[in-house]
């Protein structure tokens, strides 16, 4: 399979992302300081970790979320404190423009409970990676007025920014998202939970069409999500995913995008990184043309190199498609050095 185009939505500029305490990127430095440590080009440079954050329940649990700690540090910081912050947030952009990414996610959602705060922080946050990339913003939250606030701050001189993203659950978003004539994904959420099989996904999926048409979006500008959910909860759920990208790709044809977080497949198991990219790869085969996911990890370049004979590819596929039903056979290959 030779893949020629690959949406990459790039999903790091985000406050659920976390670093492990005591980690390669986030711990004490030579001075005793909590810091996280980072590359801006070639230099390694460190984002003071500030006290509310070392004195929270995340750092108790060995946790920390870098990208709040970088937006606190440029809203919050001293002078210092808001060059690291600023300097850490363009690098990740930077670095994933540089890897390939289509769009850059921003999601501050997880940063407070305090929405003025979370609207300021949004374009603020804008404003700042869109200092450093030439690439569109893809905004994220689960307020409208937070989206508002996004889309409003984003520069359309470098292409229709996008909205991550609208549902059944709230159609009222999609007002919001045609008056800022940005391109959306269209989740295939019901009104009341997730779908649990491939023909809830697609009917969701015609009921969020009827609202997207009429509020004038064409084909090309609507990205379905049919949702991923953990092989490790399901067996099944590989295939079903699956299953609905070639069944939306045959339904709506080759002007749709079809794009998914593909790296929800993976929670649960080890060696991460290879089922992420197999499974995009399958995806990909089956229809989907996108995922909002790290560039580093996929992207049309990683995709296109993958083997699908080594054995190491076969056992992710025998995983993914349910062959491997508990993932025995990949788990002992793991711990083996194989998968």
């Amino acid at each position: 399979m030779n893949i020629n185009t690959f949406i990459s939505v790039g999903e790091n500029i985000h406050c659920t992302r976390i670093f492990k305490v005591g980690g390669k990127n986030a711990g004490p430095n030579a001075k005793g300081e909590q810091v996280i440590t980072y590359k801006s080009g070639k230099d390694t440079r460190e984002l003071p970790v500030p006290a509310v954050f070392v004195q929270g329940g995340d750092w108790a649990n060995g946790k920390v979320k870098h990208c709040a700690v970088a937006i606190w540090q440029g809203n919050y910081g001293d002078a210092a404190g808001k060059a690291a912050g600023i300097e850490y947030l363009q690098a990740l952009a930077k670095r994933q423009e540089a890897q390939g990414a289509t769009y850059l996610d921003i999601n501050v959602d997880e940063f407070s409970t305090d929405i003025p705060e979370r609207i300021r922080l949004m374009k603020w946050t804008v404003d700042i990676v869109q200092q450093a990339v030439k690439i569109p913003m893809s905004i994220d939250s689960s307020n409208i007025e937070i989206l508002r606030a996004g889309l409003a701050s984003c520069d359309p001189a470098r292409g229709r920014p996008m909205v991550n993203s609208v549902s059944l659950e709230r159609v009222d978003a999609i007002r919001a998202v045609a008056e800022y004539k940005a391109v959306v994904i269209a989740s295939a959420a019901g009104e009341k939970g997730m779908p649990a099989n491939t023909d809830e996904r697609l009917a969701n999926v015609a009921r969020l069409m009827t609202h997207l048409k009429a509020a004038g979006f064409d084909l090309p500008a609507i990205h379905i999500d049919p949702l991923v959910f953990p092989i490790s909860v399901d067996a099944e759920n590989g295939n079903r995913f699956l299953d609905a990208v070639a069944a939306l790709r045959k339904t709506y044809g080759p002007a749709i995008h079809i794009v998914a977080g593909l790296s929800n497949i993976s929670f649960g198991m080890p060696n991460r990184k290879l089922i992420n990219q197999v499974f995009s790869w399958l995806a990909v085969e089956k229809g989907a043309d996108g995922g909002i996911v790290d560039p580093a990890q996929i992207g049309k370049e990683i995709l296109n190199g993958l083997d699908p004979q080594a054995k190491e590819f076969k056992l992710a596929v025998d995983l993914l498609t349910g062959k491997d039903e508990y993932g025995m056979a990949f788990i002992e290959a793991f711990r083996g050095g194989e998968g």
